[in-house]
């Protein structure tokens, strides 16, 4: 089967100190990432669309779905190791301000902030990925989920022991090609090139 990881599209910021989980929505430009995104992959022929239930996840997966007159699957397993955090900080911003917490997520010190311990993620996403290639064992599916699932997914598949180990732009695609006797390789990772294509004029 193949499996089309996909990052969220540009999510909205949301602050510290909200007291509730943060689930934001889609920026203008991430609805305009993820409409191109659903452009892109029209011209694949795509069996299912399954989603972590985040809303940035759900919102990028629904043009694609709609692109293949498929519904959305959700899927809990997708969901990123900082789902119970008050607050989204896009990298950009933790990168630029020299954030705390870049360090404590580059580490796997998760539970620092609030997060997921890097034991707990990693065995949830490498059974959330089991369960998917055998669920949909000769299809081609796209699974939109977040930058941590991607990392942890893709270190399992490669074998690598650091979990953060390389940034997904949004929207990119990262493909994984999985055979019914179990073996798992790499075919592509952050491809972008639906954002960086010029659109044809009518």
């Amino acid at each position: 089967m193949d499996l089309l990881l996909v990052r969220h599209a540009e999510p909205e910021r949301i602050a510290p100190g909200t007291g509730q989980p943060a689930n934001p929505s889609l920026t203008e430009r991430g609805r305009h990432q993820a409409q191109r995104l659903a452009e892109w992959l029209v011209h694949e022929h795509i069996d299912a669309v399954v989603s972590s239930p985040q809303q940035r996840a759900l919102e990028t997966a629904r043009p694609i779905a709609q692109a293949h007159g498929l519904d959305v699957d959700v899927v809990d397993g997708l969901v990123e190791y900082d789902v119970q955090s008050d607050s989204y900080i896009p990298m950009e911003e933790l990168r630029a301000t020299n954030d705390p917490r870049l360090a404590a997520m580059i580490e796997g010190r998760w539970e620092s902030f609030g997060g997921e311990s890097s034991e707990l993620f990693t065995a949830r996403v490498g059974a959330t990925l089991d369960a998917l290639v055998a669920e949909h064992a000769g299809e081609r599916i796209v699974a939109v989920c977040h930058g941590g699932v991607i990392n942890v997914a893709l270190a399992i598949v490669v074998g690598l022991d650091r979990l953060l180990w390389f940034d997904p732009h949004y929207t990119s695609l990262s493909r994984v090609v999985a055979s019914r006797a179990g073996v798992r390789s790499l075919a592509s990772l952050n491809e972008n090139a639906h954002l960086l294509a010029r659109r044809e004029r009518p």
